[in-house]
C-alpha cells in the first residue's frame, strides 16, 4: 500500500496586508507621541517583540475605559499577536474576533483569524476568512508570498489538489532564486500536492530538486524533511539502499537538531525567567509609587503606613516561605538524583562488567585464530563479538534513557498519533537484522489513534522487540498486533516463540508497576530495559502487561489512551 508522505511544512507566516500594518504602526505612533501611557507600552513591547509583556499591558490598556473605536482595534491586534506567538490559539481568536468589522483593520483581521485557524487545523474556517482578505486587498493577493503559501497550505490540508498547486505555483513565480529557504519549502509542498494524486512523473524531481538544494541551505530541518521525504519515496519505489542512504542522513539530521533545540530550550528558560523578574520588578516599583503618593498627600497616613507595613510583612513572609519551599523541593531532588546515580553505577559496574571480560577473552581468541589460520574460528569468534557488543550499545542506551528521564530532561510531548505508521518505523529500523538471522514477523495492525508521546514509546517497542531477539533463536515468529480494546484503550501487543520467562523473574517483572525512586535499591535482579519500558509506559498514562509460558514464547501487551475517531 502506497504510504502518504506527511512532512508537509506547517509554517504559517503572519499574513496580512502590508499597507494595513503601515496604517496600525503610523496610527499607534502619532497616538504615542511623548506620552506613558499603558496603550503606548503595550506597542513598545509589541515592536520589541516582548510579547508576554505587550500581552500584559493590552489587558490594562483596554480596562481603562477611555478609548476611542480605533484604539481598541490597535490595542485587540496587539493582544492577539502576542497570544499567537504564546500559542494561546483561543485567545488569539478571540482578541481577532473583538476588531471591528467595519474599521480600517478588517483586513489584518481576517488575514490573522485564518492564520490562527490554520493553526487550529480548522481549515474550513481559515478558508472562509482568508477569501474575505483576498476580497479586501486584490492588490496583496499578487504579491505576499505569505499569504499565498498559507492559502496553499489549507488548500492542501483538505486535499482541494488544484487550488494548492495554483497557490504554490504562484508562489514560487514570485520567489528570488537567492530565497534558498521559500524555494525548498514550496517546492516540497508543490510536490506533496502532486505526489498524493500519483502523479511521481511530476512530483519525484521536484523532491529531488527540494533535497539538492536543502544540501547547500544551513537550516537543519529542512535538511532532514527533504531527506526523509527522499526516503520516503524510493522505499515506495523499492529502491530500498538508496532508501535507506536518505533514512541514515535524515536521522543525522534529526539528532542535530535534537542538540540544538536542548540547548535553545535552556537559553529559552533563562530568558522566560528574566523576564518574570524584569516584570516583578516594575510592579513592584508601580506599587511603591504609589505608596509614595499616598504619604506625600497626607491621605490616611497612620493608616496606610500600617497596611503598608503589614504588607511588606506578608511580603516577607511569603518570600521566606518560598525560599523554603525551594530548598525542599531541591534537597528532595538532590536525593533523588544521588539514588539514580548510585543506581546507574551499581548498573554499569555489574552489567558492563561480563561483556567486557568476555570481549577481552575473545580478543585473545581471535589472535590466536589469526595466527593459526583458522578462518572458521575467526568468523565464529567476531560473530560472538558483535552480538556481545549490540547487547552493551543496548545497554548503555538505556542508561541514558533513564538518566534522562529521571532527572527530567526527556521531553513528553504528547499528542494524537495513528498506532500503524508509528510500529511499522520501528519495524523498519529492524528488517535488516531480522533478514539476517531468519526469523519471520508478522503483523495484524490497525490504524486507531492513540495519545502518547512518539519518541518514549518508540524506545519502549524497541526495547521489547531487542529482548524477543535476544532470546530467540536463530529461528522463530514475532508477531505485532494493534488495535482497540474499548472506547477509551488501544493496544499494541509484541509476541514471541523465543524460550519464554520463568515464573519467579515473571512475577519480579509485573512487581515493577509499583515500583518508585525510594526502593529502587531493591529492584536488582530485574534488567533496566523493563524498568525503563514500564516507567516511560506509566509517563504515557498506559500499562503494561507479560504472559508468558517457559519454552514456547512471550507475549507482552502494552495498554495506551484511545483518541475517538
Amino acid at each position: 500500500m502506497r504510504i502518504l508522505i506527511l512532512l508537509i511544512f506547517t509554517y504559517c507566516f503572519s499574513s496580512f496586508a502590508q499597507s494595513d500594518l503601515q496604517n496600525l504602526r503610523s496610527a499607534s505612533e502619532l497616538i504615542c507621541y511623548n506620552k506613558e501611557t499603558y496603550f503606548c507600552k503595550a506597542y513598545k513591547f509589541y515592536e520589541n517583540k516582548f510579547y508576554d509583556s505587550c500581552y500584559v499591558y493590552s489587558n490594562k490598556a483596554l480596562s481603562t475605559g477611555s478609548l476611542n473605536a480605533e484604539q481598541k482595534d490597535i490595542l485587540h491586534y496587539l493582544k492577539g499577536i502576542s497570544a499567537i506567538n504564546k500559542s494561546l490559539y483561543k485567545k488569539a481568536l478571540e482578541s481577532m474576533s473583538l476588531i471591528s468589522e467595519n474599521g480600517k483593520y478588517k483586513g489584518i483581521k481576517n488575514s490573522q483569524l485564518g492564520r490562527v485557524y490554520l493553526y487550529l487545523r480548522d481549515y474550513e474556517k481559515a478558508i472562509k476568512h482568508y477569501k474575505v482578505w483576498e476580497s479586501l486587498n486584490k492588490k496583496d493577493v499578487e504579491n505576499d508570498r505569505d499569504i499565498i503559501h498559507n492559502i496553499g497550505l489549507t488548500y492542501l490540508h483538505i486535499k482541494d489538489f488544484e487550488l494548492s498547486k495554483k497557490y504554490f505555483e504562484k508562489e514560487l513565480s514570485l520567489i528570488e532564486k537567492k530565497d534558498t529557504f521559500s524555494l525548498i519549502r514550496t517546492k516540497i509542498n508543490t510536490a506533496n500536492a502532486y505526489y498524493v494524486q500519483y502523479k511521481d512523473d511530476i512530483a519525484i524531481p521536484l523532491f529531488l530538486e527540494a533535497y539538492n538544494l536543502s544540501n547547500e541551505f544551513s537550516d537543519y530541518n529542512l535538511k532532514r524533511d527533504a531527506s526523509r521525504n527522499m526516503a520516503v519515496v524510493e522505499r515506495n519505489r523499492k529502491n530500498y539502499k538508496e532508501s535507506v542512504k536518505y533514512y541514515e542522513e535524515y536521522i543525522k539530521w534529526k539528532d542535530s537538531i535534537w542538540n540544538r533545540d536542548n540547548i535553545v530550550g535552556l537559553v529559552e528558560k533563562d530568558k522566560q525567567i528574566a523576564v518574570a523578574q524584569k516584570q516583578q520588578e516594575i510592579t513592584l516599583q508601580e506599587e511603591e509609587i504609589k505608596r509614595q503618593n499616598l504619604v506625600q498627600n497626607g491621605l490616611l497616613a497612620g493608616a496606610s503606613g500600617l497596611v503598608i507595613f503589614i504588607g511588606f510583612l506578608g511580603f516577607l513572609y511569603r518570600k521566606l516561605k518560598k525560599q523554603n519551599e525551594l530548598i525542599t523541593q531541591q534537597k528532595e531532588d538532590l536525593n533523588i538524583a544521588n539514588k539514580t546515580k548510585d543506581y546507574l553505577f551499581s548498573v554499569v559496574s555489574h552489567d558492563l562488567r561480563s561483556p567486557m571480560n568476555t570481549i577481552k577473552s575473545q580478543h585473545v581468541d581471535l589472535k590466536n585464530y589469526i595466527e593459526a589460520n583458522d578462518l572458521e574460528g575467526i568468523k565464529k569468534t567476531n560473530d560472538a563479538a558483535i552480538l556481545v557488543t549490540e547487547s552493551t550499545s543496548h545497554l548503555l542506551n538505556n542508561v541514558l534513557h533513564w538518566s534522562l528521564e529521571q532527572s527530567n530532561q526527556l521531553v513528553f510531548d504528547t499528542n494524537e498519533y495513528a498506532l500503524r505508521p508509528l510500529v511499522q518505523h520501528v519495524l523498519h529500523d529492524y528488517a535488516t537484522l531480522v533478514d539476517a538471522r531468519g526469523i519471520t514477523v508478522e503483523t495484524e495492525i490497525e490504524n486507531v489513534l492513540a495519545k502518547l508521546d512518539k519518541e518514549s514509546i518508540k524506545i519502549v517497542l524497541r526495547n521489547l522487540l531487542d529482548n524477543a531477539l535476544k532470546y530467540m533463536g536463530d529461528k522463530g515468529k514475532i508477531t505485532l498486533r494493534t488495535g482497540a480494546i474499548s472506547d477509551n484503550e488501544a493496544f499494541i501487543s509484541i509476541e514471541d516463540t523465543g524460550q519464554g520467562i520463568s515464573p519467579e523473574k515473571l512475577k519480579k517483572i509485573n512487581e515493577l508497576k509499583d515500583l518508585t525512586i525510594d526502593k529502587i535499591d531493591r529492584s536488582k535482579g530485574v534488567g533496566l530495559g523493563l524498568l525503563l519500558c514500564q516507567t516511560l509506559v506509566k509517563k504515557n498514562d498506559g500499562s503494561i502487561t507479560f504472559e508468558s509460558d517457559e519454552g514456547k514464547g512471550t507475549k507482552i501487551t502494552i495498554l495506551l489512551p484511545r483518541v475517538a475517531e
